[in-house]
């Protein structure tokens, strides 16, 4: 007697199976190459072109750890090379690519240069012709 699993389980695990391997909510393809969290804004502008448009929206303080971090045996602790925890004044720009009326618009934060957040805003629309 041979087992047969049904063709809707079948399904369903290749579901899941996609969505485990998917790409994180806080990352997006832009052609073969993946955006993420944590990447400069060179990086993007190389990978997915001149944004629709950039608005500069102010300045942020942030805290920078420049102590490295050390595990051992379970344990973690802190190796210091002289500075700890600096705080420094950067600024937050925000870029909108716009990928036409069929994909979804992105709206990417940079602070400090280093994107650090990617939110979903709808969809995109055709751009106008100037003459």
């Amino acid at each position: 007697m041979t087992f047969r699993l049904p063709k809707l389980v079948t399904i369903a695990a290749l579901v899941v199976i996609t969505l485990l391997l998917s790409d994180p909510a806080h990352a997006f393809r832009c052609g073969s190459k993946l955006v993420r969290d944590g990447m400069h804004e060179q990086q993007i502008i190389a990978i997915c072109g001149e944004p629709t448009s950039i608005r500069y929206i102010g300045h942020t303080i942030r805290a920078f750890d420049y102590r490295s971090r050390v595990s051992h045996g379970g344990f973690t602790y802190y190796r210091s090379p002289g500075y700890g925890h600096l705080a420094a004044e950067v600024v937050v720009t925000e870029y909108v690519y716009n990928f036409g009326p069929r994909k979804l618009m992105r709206r990417l934060v940079f602070e400090g240069s280093v994107l650090v957040r990617i939110e979903t805003i709808g969809y995109g629309y055709h751009e106008k012709k100037r003459d």
